[in-house]
């Protein structure tokens, strides 16, 4: 579900924010030590540059974006800030320390190889500090630190998002072998009945010079085959419709579980063929819990009645807004309903958005 990766998202960037945040301890701590305020300014202006394009980076590692843009901008930063920062660094290893340990601890996020890139960040941070071995294991052992913290999250985030890739993409291939098992059920029953018509339309246009009686005759088998042909079809089209609702109604199902919408389906295992009018109504039900609301649990329940079939489907994601008007998805689906001589309800109460569509059998 869209809504469940925009959390997990979410999360994932207050969880690299705070790593970033912590990133900006030591150059923050030079600042307020530092007397002179021009080298405020300026040592501020140096890290505000590199803390901005470190955010875009770590941005970029949840975002679907080119990451190639916001890596060069991190580039154009660290060769900038030294100069801005250098003057308010001195004496004061500390900045030079935090400001290695933030690119040791992003290095993961933008190469594979990153310890090539961390370890030159190491020697430089200790080489241009007046504490070179402390700057060193600041900017190693902080570094290594933010680096898990930076990478944990994202690789977290990039299971979530695989998952959900392949999640589409078994539904689309299930909508396919269901497109292709549909196909081959034509093919089985049209295909004799519509080669047996062609021979005898191809018999009877021989026949009508010379046997008018006769081609009659062949083309009254004509007409009785091709009235047969759409009977087959409408029964198999009925009964793929009526099959259909029960297997919507549990892709559906699935959609929402695995969104974190806890769903309980309960639905007949035969239905009557007018239940497939039902499937628009199950389908817009299905979108507005996935699109419009952020329900907890959902129901979906088909039921025979004497008169017909009813469709139920309800959600504790009502919003306060959905009050203010059906939408034309939901006033086009009661026109269709009405067509068939069905019905179409749909409101909240108690915090709870139910739809029941129902049509005559």
């Amino acid at each position: 579900m869209v809504s469940a990766v925009r959390r997990a998202r979410v999360l994932t960037l207050v969880s690299l924010g705070v790593a970033w945040s912590t990133s900006l301890v030591g150059p923050g701590i030079g600042l307020l030590l530092e007397p002179r305020p021009r080298w405020v300014w300026l040592g501020g202006l140096g890290v505000l540059l590199f803390a901005a394009a470190h955010a875009a980076v770590l941005h970029a590692a949840v975002s679907p974006v080119r990451r190639g843009p916001r890596l060069v901008a991190l580039a154009v930063a660290t060769a900038l800030s030294p100069p801005l920062v250098a003057p308010v660094a001195a004496g004061r290893w500390e900045t030079w320390a935090w400001l290695g340990a933030a690119l040791v601890g992003t290095a993961p996020v933008l190469a594979r190889r990153w310890w090539v890139p961390a370890l030159g960040v190491v020697v430089v941070a200790a080489l241009v500090s007046s504490a070179p071995l402390a700057a060193a294991l600041v900017a190693g052992g902080v570094g290594i630190g933010l680096a898990l913290v930076h990478v944990l999250p994202v690789w977290l985030w990039d299971l979530m998002v695989q998952a959900q890739e392949g999640r589409e993409a078994r539904a689309r291939l299930a909508v396919i072998e269901e497109r292709l098992r549909f196909a081959r059920d034509l093919h089985d029953v049209l295909g004799h009945r519509l080669t047996v018509i062609a021979l005898k339309a191809e018999l009877a246009e021989r026949l009508a010079p010379s046997d008018a009686a006769r081609a009659g005759a062949e083309a009254g088998g004509v007409r009785e085959l091709a009235a047969a042909a759409l009977a087959d079809l409408r029964e198999a089209v009925d009964g793929y419709r009526s099959v259909e609702l029960g297997e919507q109604a549990a892709a559906i199902a699935r959609v929402l579980t695995s969104s974190g919408v806890r769903c309980t389906v309960a639905v007949p295992p035969s239905l009557p063929a007018v239940a497939h009018e039902l499937s628009w109504a199950l389908r817009e039900a299905g979108t507005n819990v996935l699109r419009h609301s952020r329900a907890r649990w959902c129901t979906i329940e088909v039921a025979l009645e004497p008169s017909g079939v009813r469709l139920t489907v309800a959600n504790d994601g009502a919003s306060a807004g959905r009050g203010r008007g059906r939408g034309t998805g939901l006033d086009g689906l009661a026109e269709r309903l009405a067509r068939v001589g069905g019905t179409l309800r749909a409101g909240e109460e108690d915090g709870v958005f139910t739809l029941v569509a129902t049509v005559r059998t």
